[in-house]
């Protein structure tokens, strides 16, 4: 499981983005920082492998609280506990289907290439290239899926609308939802969050991780 827990969590190197040539791709993660994911994409690349593959072997919810036991230590995660850890916005959206219809309008012409409207559920190839790059950071990311996301879908575009337009988002809501997803047994939802979960477990008194793995996961 440690192999695919690597491959399935990604980091970003804020710094570095913004060093890059290409101008237009700055707005995305600049959009990424003012959306209040900053934190939790850019937190220390740092990788306790033994410590996770336990965490997830072990791990199921109880009354809405992420829970596992690692070395014979109880863990307890709330989203409240996750939120703070990561400085992540408790207000705003929870449902996308309330992202107002005007700001879905003017996406889908500055999403695409062409004056025409691109369609919500659409082909990755369809958006100009800073919304490419969006698109799979939410996908890898956020909702943390495995395989092609050649297809754009309905959530990823709504997603994607919202973070462009500045619309408040509860990514506490959002993303402790994924993060109780992964943990439910007979959950289709990839396991990621590696280096997220890390940080947590690290400020979790008594606990032994032993020794993290350092700089072995992809960055953006």
């Amino acid at each position: 499981m440690a192999s695919s827990l690597i491959s399935s969590s990604h980091h970003i190197d804020f710094d570095s983005v913004f060093g890059m040539e290409d101008a237009s791709l700055a707005p995305v993660f600049e959009s990424l920082i003012t959306t209040g994911l900053k934190e939790f994409l850019g937190c220390p690349a740092i990788f306790y492998e033994a410590a996770l593959t336990e965490f997830f072997a072990n791990g199921s919810v109880r009354d809405g609280v992420v829970v596992s036991t690692i070395g014979g230590t109880a863990v307890e995660i709330s989203e409240s506990v996750f939120a703070a850890m990561f400085e992540l916005p408790s207000e705003g959206l929870t449902d996308l289907s309330d992202v107002p219809k005007n700001i879905v309008f003017d996406a889908r012409s500055l999403f695409y290439y062409s004056k025409e409207q691109v369609s919500i559920s659409c082909f990755k190839n369809e958006l100009k290239i800073e919304y490419r790059l969006l698109h799979d950071i939410l996908a890898k990311m956020i909702y943390v899926k495995a395989g092609s996301f050649d297809a754009v879908t309905r959530d990823r575009f709504m997603l994607m609308k919202a973070i462009t337009f500045d619309v408040k988002i509860n990514w506490s809501n959002l993303l402790f939802g994924v993060l109780k997803a992964m943990v439910t047994p007979g959950s289709r939802q990839e396991k990621g969050f590696a280096i997220q979960i890390g940080v947590v477990l690290s400020n979790i008194p008594g606990l032994d991780l032993a020794n993290p793995v350092l700089s072995l996961l992809p960055e953006c």
